[in-house]
């Protein structure tokens, strides 16, 4: 199997990751099968779809290949169905979430660097693709998206973009191995923010001066 095909398979699995996450967020809106559909939609292809459009590519990755709409479609059914069996619906999410901000961090950056962009530019259009599916679905259901939260977000995608890329393009290092760490290291911090709540120092207002 082809580099090509391992980021197909990947950027595939992390579509119906991102669609479930969709799902469970209009199963917490109670919403019908089509609203479970629309925002699956909206997250699974969300990233990438800005992703493309930003790099001129066309027709755009899902116009070209019916199977990541196939696919979106498919995890939106499946939790319609399902999703009464998950208690923690939220919980289940920010996992499931997480997953494919870790996913999608590293293939967004290989997709950029087989572009032939430069290795900074590969770096943002991995985070863009990983965090923009996301933030869709939180604005489209009225939640503060989660790349605004205090927890640590978008810097899990920006490190797993970051090791893929140097690793890779810079180091020349087997893309498969860089490509299984980086997602690894992406994935652990994600899940270390949401366990111990990591987040950056925030700014502090201070009282203004008089004259």
């Amino acid at each position: 199997m082809t580099i090509t095909q391992i980021i197909y398979w990947l950027e595939l699995t992390g579509v119906a990751v991102f669609a479930v996450t969709g799902a469970l967020e209009a199963s917490r809106r109670q919403m019908d099968i089509v609203g479970f559909v629309l925002i699956a939609t909206f997250t699974g292809i969300g990233g990438g779809t800005v992703r493309d459009v930003i790099t001129g590519a066309t027709p755009v990755f899902w116009i070209r290949d019916p199977a990541w709409v196939i696919t979106c479609i498919g995890s939106a059914v499946f939790t319609y169905f399902t999703a009464h069996l998950v208690e923690r619906r939220y919980v289940a999410l920010i996992w499931l979430d997480a997953l494919g901000l870790a996913m999608f961090g590293v293939t967004g950056a290989a997709i950029g660097l087989n572009l032939g962009v430069s290795p900074l530019v590969a770096i943002i259009l991995g985070t863009i693709t990983a965090t923009f599916g996301g933030m869709v679905r939180d604005v489209v259901c009225n939640e503060i998206p989660l790349i605004l939260r205090p927890e640590i977000y978008i810097t899990c995608a920006l490190l797993g973009a970051s090791i893929y890329v140097i690793g890779t393009d810079i180091l020349s290092l087997p893309r498969a191995p860089v490509a299984l760490i980086a997602f690894l290291c992406s994935f652990a911090l994600r899940a270390s923010a949401i366990w111990f709540k990591l987040s950056f120092p925030v700014y502090r207002a201070r009282p203004g001066r008089e004259y």
